[in-house]
């Protein structure tokens, strides 16, 4: 599991599960390039790696032209890129009687069209290095959650688009996979971790009886950007504690 010499590059880097993922790569000995919008986030982050093997830049994933600048720039400054992390999302709440059209549109073009812009100006570098893509969908990707539309509907098509991607890009030497987080303590789900009630219901629901953290999932990304999952592709990655495996009934008895 050693990436000396790869050039990582991971949006939504500043926080969370894109921090914890681009600690662990650089661990391994990664370059990792550091996008993400929060600036001062950001810096913090960057000035606690190595110096000689990591760069950040601010970035919206929305923006095509933004992401397609970032990914020349890449390669201007490294040489080449072989993995793409699309970690980068926001969430709202609300099913869609209570779903802002403003609201809904922003959340597809982060979540959605951030990895759309981000594949689409990496693939023809990751081609050069027979590169991988690894994306963060969701268990709520998968299947559905109360009042959350357009998350849901989001992080279902990211799933998809994996899937797709693999099938398209795959005789050009890219893998293409997704983890599927449940819920993991970061910035996104501070709030909902500071409370009580909240905490037991989604202890209740996880077979391994905790909340996720960030390396849980980083080490699942370090898996399928790693030469062990070299024959992986158009997998949709649960790293969910066993939640996905439960089939609705009650987890325990009594």
């Amino acid at each position: 599991m050693d990436f000396k010499d790869k050039v990582v590059l991971i949006t939504g880097a500043a926080s969370g599960i894109g921090e914890g993922t681009a600690r662990l790569f650089s661990q391994h000995n990664a370059t990792v390039v550091l996008a993400d919008q929060n600036v001062a986030l950001l810096e913090q982050v960057a000035a606690s790696l190595p110096a000689e093997r990591t760069w950040a830049k601010q970035v919206d994933v929305s923006d095509a032209q933004a992401m397609k600048t970032l990914v020349q720039e890449v390669v201007d400054r490294f040489g080449g890129l072989d993995v793409l992390y699309n970690n980068a999302g926001i969430h709202h709440q609300g099913d869609v009687t209570r779903t802002a059209l403003e609201d809904w549109n922003r959340v597809m073009a982060v979540d959605v069209t951030g990895v759309f812009n981000g594949c689409k100006a990496a693939i023809p570098e990751l081609a050069k290095r027979k590169g991988c893509i690894i994306n963060t969908s969701s268990v709520s990707g998968v299947g559905g959650d109360i009042s959350m539309a357009a998350y849901n509907a989001a992080k279902g098509a990211i799933t998809n688009l994996t899937r797709a991607m693999a099938i398209d890009h795959g005789r050009q030497g890219i893998r293409v996979n997704a983890v599927c987080p449940t819920m993991t303590a970061s910035g996104m789900t501070k709030d909902m971790l500071a409370d009580d009630a909240t905490v037991k219901h989604q202890l209740d629901r996880v077979p391994l009886g905790r909340i996720a953290t960030p390396e849980d999932i980083g080490k699942a990304v370090l898996f399928l950007a790693s030469d062990y999952a070299g024959f992986v592709t158009g997998v949709n990655l649960a790293v969910d504690g066993g939640v996905t495996a439960a089939n609705g009934q009650p987890l325990y008895e009594g």
